[in-house]
C-alpha cells in the first residue's frame, strides 16, 4: 500500500504535462447507503474529442455485499467478483488513464462521487474537472421525454448493448458525447479546454500546433490565449491549410501568427457540411479576422421573366433588393459558365438567355442549332416546357429532401435535412443503423441557420456534384 501511495502521488504531481482530453466513465456499484457503496465494475474510454485513444475496463471486488436489486439490474454477482482485482490494485491505472482529462459521465455527479470516495478510502485526494452528459443533453437537445441513458440514446438513433454494464453504458455515453460536441454551437466545451492549459499552446507555438492537426476535411477554429475564437475556416486538408496560415506573409496571416495560441477543429467528412458550418459559425461567433465572410458570399443570380411574345426568358443579373433568384453564383464568371451549359443541355435560345444581344436571331439560329424561339418560330409552349425543366431542376424552394454525403469515418455518412426548401440542420449516422423515421432524424439533427448564404452554398454544391445522393421526402 505504501508503494502504491508514492506511485499515485507522483502521478498526481505530474499534472503539468497533461493534455486536454476526456475520460468517459461509467461505474457500476454495490448499491446501499450513501457513501457506503463500492465499485463492482468500471469502464473508462479516453477520448481526444474525435475518437477513443485508450480504454480500461475491469470488474472490481468491492469487499462488501451487493444489493439484490443491483444484481438483478446488472447481472453482476458476488461470485463473479471473487477473483476480480480490488480497487487499490487498479487505482494506479485509473489515475494514469484519467490524468489531465476532463471526466465525462451520464450523471457525472454520481460517478465522480464514487471515484473520489474509493480514493479517499486509500487516503488520496482525487480531483478532476467533470462534464455531465445529462446536463449537456438538456441544454443542447431540449424538450425530450426522458434523459435516462437508455431512452435518450435510443431517441437519437445511437445503438446500445450490455445495458447497465459499465462498458456498454460507457460506449453509449461516448457516442452521445460525440453528438453533443457537434451540437455545442457556442463551443463552450472546446473553449474551456483551450483555456485550461494556455501555456502548453505557446511554447513551442506554431510547430506544435501543426503537429496536433489532421489531414482530413472539416472546419477549424483559431484561438487566442484567452480561448476566444479569432478565425474560422474550412478545408479539405486542415493541417495543410493551417500551415499556409502560419507561413503566409499577407497582413492577415501575420496578425493570426502573432495572436494564435491554439487551434481546435471539427472533422466533417463532407466538404458541403464544412462549407455550411463555416458560414454558420462565422456569423455566430463573428471572429475578428473573418470580416470578409460576414458579408453575403454571392453576387449574381439566375432570374426569369416572360417577354411580350410569351416566351420564358432567363437572365443573369446582380442580386439586389427583394427580387428572388432561382439560384445564385459567387461571381459573374461562374454564372456565365452555368448559363452556357444549360443552353447546350436543354437546347435553349442564346438570345432568350441573355447570351446574345441582337434585335434579330441568335448566333445558334444562323448555324441551325436553335429552333427559332428568338424569331418566333419555335412553339411557345414547347420552349417554355424546356425552360420550366431548368427551373424545376435548380429551384429547391418547396423541396424536402435528405442530402447524403461522406462521413467522418468509412462506415459513417453525413446527412443534411432540407424541409420545404429550408435548411434544418445536419447529423451523422452509422451505415449499419438506418434512419427509419423523422422523429429519430429530428433528434439526431444539429440545427443550422437557413439564410441566403446557406441556400447559395447548397445550390452551388448540388450543381457541381452530380453524384451527390439526394433522397426526396414527403412532407
Amino acid at each position: 500500500m505504501v508503494v502504491i501511495w508514492f506511485e499515485l502521488e507522483a502521478i498526481f504531481l505530474d499534472l503539468d504535462k497533461r493534455n486536454n482530453i476526456y475520460a468517459i466513465v461509467d461505474i457500476e456499484t454495490t448499491g446501499g447507503k450513501y457513501n457506503e457503496e463500492g465499485i463492482t465494475e468500471i469502464a473508462i474510454y479516453k477520448h481526444d474529442g474525435e475518437k477513443i485513444i485508450d480504454q480500461f475496463i475491469s470488474l472490481i471486488n468491492p469487499k462488501r455485499s451487493i444489493q439484490p436489486y443491483v444484481v438483478k439490474l446488472t447481472g453482476i454477482s458476488e461470485k463473479m467478483l471473487r477473483n476480480a482485482p480490488k480497487f487499490f490494485e487498479v487505482a494506479k491505472r485509473i489515475v494514469e488513464i484519467t490524468e489531465g482529462c476532463i471526466l465525462v459521465a451520464h450523471n457525472a455527479k454520481f460517478d465522480y462521487r464514487i471515484l473520489k470516495l474509493e480514493f479517499e478510502r486509500l487516503g488520496f485526494k482525487y480531483s478532476r474537472k467533470s462534464i455531465c452528459t445529462v446536463e449537456l443533453s438538456k441544454k443542447l437537445i431540449p424538450d425530450l421525454k426522458s434523459y435516462s441513458l437508455g431512452k435518450l440514446v435510443r431517441s437519437l438513433g445511437i445503438p446500445i448493448s450490455d445495458r447497465h454494464r459499465a462498458s456498454g453504458d460507457a460506449i453509449a455515453t461516448t457516442k452521445l458525447f460525440e453528438l453533443l460536441i457537434t451540437k455545442d454551437l457556442d463551443k463552450e466545451i472546446i473553449k474551456a479546454s483551450v483555456r485550461k492549459e494556455p501555456k502548453l499552446q505557446l511554447e513551442p507555438k506554431l510547430t506544435s500546433i501543426i503537429e496536433s492537426l489532421t489531414h482530413e476535411t472539416g472546419i477549424y477554429y483559431i484561438h487566442n490565449e484567452s480561448g476566444d475564437i479569432i478565425y474560422i475556416g474550412k478545408s479539405k486538408n486542415i493541417k495543410s491549410r493551417i500551415n499556409q496560415h502560419f507561413i503566409g506573409q499577407n497582413p492577415k496571416s501575420k496578425k493570426i501568427q502573432l495572436e494564435v495560441s491554439a487551434v481546435s477543429y471539427e472533422k466533417t467528412g463532407s466538404e458541403l457540411l464544412a462549407l455550411l458550418k463555416e458560414s454558420s459559425e462565422i456569423k455566430h461567433h463573428k471572429p475578428k479576422f473573418n470580416r470578409a465572410l460576414r458579408r453575403t458570399i454571392f453576387t449574381h443570380g439566375l432570374f426569369t421573366n416572360t417577354d411580350s411574345n410569351g416566351y420564358l426568358n432567363l437572365k443573369i443579373e446582380k442580386v439586389t433588393g427583394d427580387k428572388k433568384p432561382i439560384t445564385t453564383f459567387a461571381n459573374i464568371q461562374s454564372a456565365k459558365s452555368f448559363i452556357n451549359k444549360i443552353v447546350e443541355k436543354y437546347n435553349l435560345c442564346q438570345k432568350l438567355c441573355g447570351l446574345y444581344n441582337s434585335k434579330k436571331s441568335c448566333f445558334k439560329y444562323t448555324i441551325k442549332d436553335c429552333n427559332g424561339a428568338c424569331v418566333g418560330e419555335e412553339d411557345v409552349s414547347e420552349y417554355n416546357l424546356k425552360v420550366n425543366s431548368v427551373l424545376d431542376h435548380y429551384n429547391y424552394d418547396l423541396k424536402s429532401m435528405l442530402i447524403i454525403d461522406k462521413g467522418r469515418t468509412i462506415d459513417e455518412r453525413s446527412v443534411i435535412w432540407i424541409q420545404k426548401g429550408i435548411l434544418k440542420g445536419y447529423g451523422y449516422f452509422d451505415l449499419n443503423y438506418q434512419i427509419s423515421n423523422v422523429d429519430v432524424l429530428s433528434n439526431l439533427i444539429t440545427p443550422l441557420n437557413h439564410n441566403k448564404d446557406s441556400q447559395h452554398i447548397l445550390q452551388g454544391y448540388i450543381r457541381r456534384n452530380k453524384r451527390l445522393k439526394l433522397i426526396p421526402l414527403n412532407d
